[in-house]
């Protein structure tokens, strides 16, 4: 048989905006966890605007590591051509080379793709 307990609605709605402090500072201890261990980085105000401007991902992050389209292409062995036909929506790229893009700028697939 399940147990029920009532409680003031202020009791309630004090107990739940604890929670939710609670489970934003577990989450903030997370993310400094991430950063100090090198696991995680913090993008510049410029950089991040221009991804949540709807810019190419592959060129936001390859500008922010500050490489041409020829180095990224190089270190990720792929054509330069393909960087430029990926960067300006010509195409998507294979999963292949995507995946080969994000390693060689050491960010994750996700980060290229959404």
């Amino acid at each position: 048989m399940n147990e029920m307990v009532t409680i003031p609605r202020e009791e309630y709605d004090r107990l739940r905006a604890a929670a939710e402090d609670l489970a934003d500072l577990q989450n903030y201890g997370r993310a400094k966890g991430a950063l100090a261990e090198g696991a995680d980085e913090l993008i510049p105000a410029d950089y991040a605007n221009r991804l949540l401007d709807g810019e190419n991902p592959l060129r936001v992050y390859r500008d922010l590591r500050g490489l041409t389209q020829a180095m990224l292409a190089e270190k990720a062995g792929v054509n330069r051509v393909t960087v430029a036909e990926i960067e300006t929506g010509r195409k998507q790229g294979s999963v292949a080379s995507l995946r080969a893009l994000a390693g060689a700028l050491d960010v994750t697939l996700d980060d290229l793709t959404e």
